[in-house]
């Protein structure tokens, strides 16, 4: 296949690359170049590309291209014409918005039919009012996390027995691990109508590819070496810490690289931290606090509107720190985090790579920081060498981060 150059030889039309433009996105990347075209025609994708690397708009401009393309050939649309499911409740969210985004003020001649809506269906929310927004709005695209919209499939008020003609399925490999499958599986047992599938993610394993197959028949499969990202514009560090002392030694490292209270708020870096201990997100808050640093945290048993207000927060710069459990490592696009910090070392390499792909997007550079035990850092070397990465070991001294003597 050719590949192209310019969005405009991909067949996306002028007000998607102005929109485009405000993001000053100019030139697509390497993964949109090889799957804007496949989605055009409507094949069945899967994808894998680092983080960072425009895998939302590699679906999503296609998808819209196709949809407003029956609409203005007055096609049937049904409702949902598609669904976009991802883990979380906060993926789905950055998903509408970025829905929303593409689709604002498009431009409507006289009688045309007007811009598809997309409804965003999560937990946590009100359901009363989701499905009374469904029924009034009859979205064309639905973004929502499997379990809500299957709790509305069960109850009748999401009809998917003859749509939705498209399914995208972002951070695919979440949806297969063994806590979900079954979901996963109920849910699509239930389309009974679907003509394209779209996966992706940073990370797709063979079980995932599997289990895709046998869901849905042979799909094409696209990934790039833009993983160089973890290897080029990733700088990574480790920090030996016996355990007790991992808090003391993280808010060291916070105030040696200006991200606590002292710093001024134009340079205040701004730092991710990650536990795999969900229940310890919020003392891990409650220390950083204490020590004068704008800190918030991030976690599934946290109240909706706690995690909105954090993750705002966290956005527009008004904290420095946002502490959160693996709920963060997928998919959500946070702009300029300088650090990401794991107060441990995952056992496997995807989870390093999602955690990692937080930082350095959009073209950037950024830093990977590790503080663990003797144990860990043995796991860590091993992880190293299979990532192909460089790890630096770094030390606190007096208030400076040094390379050991």
């Amino acid at each position: 296949m050719e590949i192209k150059t310019r969005f405009s030889d991909l067949g996306i039309r002028p007000f998607f690359i102005e929109k485009l433009s405000q993001r000053n996105i100019s030139v697509p990347t390497g993964i949109q170049k090889l799957v804007i075209p496949r989605v055009r025609d409507k094949e069945s994708v899967l994808f894998r590309s680092a983080t960072g690397t425009g895998k939302t708009f590699a679906y999503l401009l296609p998808l819209f291209e196709n949809l407003r393309a029956a609409i203005e050939a007055k096609e049937a649309v049904s409702s949902p014409h598609a669904l976009i499911l991802a883990p979380t409740l906060e993926l789905c969210s950055q998903l509408k918005q970025e829905a929303d985004f593409l689709l604002r003020d498009f431009p409507q001649e006289r009688e045309s039919p007007p811009p598809p809506r997309v409804g965003l269906v999560i937990g946590s929310a009100n359901i009363t009012r989701q499905i009374e927004t469904l029924r009034k709005e009859k979205p064309a695209v639905i973004v929502g996390n499997s379990a809500r919209v299957l709790q509305l499939v069960r109850m009748g008020k999401l009809k998917l027995g003859a749509a939705p003609g498209v399914l995208a399925l972002d951070e695919a490999d979440r949806f297969f691990a063994n806590e979900t499958i079954d979901e996963t599986k109920e849910l699509i047992g239930r389309m009974r109508s679907v003509r394209q599938v779209i996966a992706c993610s940073a990370t797709v394993s063979e079980k995932t590819r599997e289990h895709l197959r046998t869901l849905f028949g042979e799909m094409a499969y696209i990934e790039t070496e833009e993983q160089e990202i973890l290897r080029e514009r990733i700088t990574h560090w480790a920090f030996f810490s016996e355990d007790r002392k991992k808090l003391r030694c993280l808010c060291s490292f916070l105030n040696a690289i200006g991200a606590s209270g002292g710093a001024a708020s134009s340079r205040r870096k701004k730092c991710l931290v990650f536990t795999s201990r969900t229940g310890q997100v919020g003392n891990i808050v409650a220390q950083l606090q204490h020590h004068g640093i704008r800190a918030d945290g991030l976690a599934s048993g946290m109240d909706k509107q706690a995690r909105r207000r954090a993750m705002d927060n966290f956005r527009q710069g008004k904290l420095s720190v946002l502490v959160s459990s693996d709920l963060a490592a997928r998919g959500l696009d946070i702009p300029d985090i300088n650090y990401c910090v794991a107060l441990d070392t995952p056992f496997e390499a995807d989870a390093y790579i999602h955690r990692a792909g937080r930082t350095a997007r959009a073209g950037k550079r950024g830093c990977m920081v590790t503080i663990g035990n003797e144990e860990e850092l043995r796991r860590f070397s091993l992880l190293e060498k299979k990532l192909g990465v460089t790890v630096q070991p770094k030390v606190l001294y007096q208030g400076r981060i040094e390379s050991p003597c």
